[in-house]
């Protein structure tokens, strides 16, 4: 029976030719870069994280995993604890070694890709009671892997654990961990927020929290946007470069900044740049990148909240 494959919005399309690979590896061969910049290490709070079951806290791990600590719950986005990604060794070290992360109740993953799925940090963090929130088509393959707790999202849909709800949203991208699984399972973001109208809401508004995962630009930011009251976004920023090869599945900075204008949230957390080379760009581009169209779209300074790995965010 033929495996069902999975579509961006649109029907966009992310396939490269051996010939524009073969281009990209010539214009790699002539630029020189400066990659000396490394992302500095914060010491992480870790008595206040492992204490924290009420306040929400955002901490920086590193690429794409987050420890976000949300109405009692500790989730980790796309965890990845890999000192090397295929050739790359890691730039930097994680925000918070493995071992001290506190115990994590959900494991949130956009898609399958190596840089988002690292199978050995998910067994480390997989404790007892901990249950994965897993795009479409990829439920399977994580049981079969020893994670029985497994639940299975597609675009739209929605998980409620405890109070919290668990939205699964698109996002331009594609998924391949062997040659013959190329979108066999789906890729998308997630939006964190209180379930129902409980006392906590009432007293004081619970910020709605938007995990974009892995994307290019495209129109699904504006829709996901008009549906919720986002309130702190993180949005990716690196892995862009060259632009001609990287544009249907990567944002720029000028393009995550789109974005965050796009989702109407009140502060923007950027992501995916800095951990692992995966591209040509650096960290210091992306982020010099970022803030000059920050300057340029009039954007306060304060909305933009650029974390060092092991930093955290507390809300308010």
């Amino acid at each position: 029976m033929a495996r069902k494959r999975y579509n961006n919005l649109d029907n966009i399309g992310t396939d490269r030719t051996l010939k524009q690979f073969k281009q990209w590896r010539d214009e790699r061969r002539r630029k020189r870069k400066d990659y000396s910049y490394v992302i500095p290490n914060f010491p992480p709070d870790l008595a206040f994280l492992k204490g924290n079951r009420s306040e929400l806290s955002v901490t920086w791990i590193g690429h794409a995993t987050f420890l976000i600590q949300y109405a009692g719950l500790n989730l980790v986005t796309d965890p990845v604890w890999a000192k090397r990604m295929g050739f790359q060794r890691r730039l930097g070290t994680p925000g918070i070694p493995l071992q001290d992360i506190p115990e994590i109740d959900v494991i949130l993953i956009s898609h399958s890709h190596y840089d988002h799925m690292h199978l050995a940090s998910i067994r480390k963090l997989y404790g007892s009671k901990t249950k994965l929130v897993v795009p479409s088509g990829l439920k399977r393959k994580m049981v079969r892997k020893g994670f029985e707790r497994t639940y299975e999202l597609g675009w739209w849909e929605e998980l409620q654990l405890d109070n919290v709800k668990i939205t699964f949203v698109p996002t331009q991208h594609w998924t391949r961990r062997t040659p013959w699984d190329t979108n066999t399972s789906h890729w998308g973001g997630f939006v964190l927020e209180l379930f129902g109208e409980t006392v906590e809401a009432r007293l004081q508004k619970h910020p709605i929290v938007y995990f974009a995962g892995d994307s290019g630009y495209f129109r699904g930011f504006a829709e996901i946007g008009q549906r919720f009251e986002i309130d702190i976004a993180l949005l990716p920023i690196g892995a862009y470069e060259p632009e001609w090869f990287m544009t249907s599945q990567h944002t720029t900075p000028e393009e995550a900044l789109q974005a965050f204008e796009d989702v109407r949230a009140k502060l923007m957390v950027p992501m995916h740049y800095g951990t692992f080379r995966l591209a040509d760009d650096t960290a210091r581009e992306a982020l010099d990148r970022l803030e000059a169209d920050r300057t340029r779209r009039g954007i306060p300074e304060e909305q933009i909240r650029v974390l060092h790995h092991g930093e955290t965010l507390r809300w308010p």
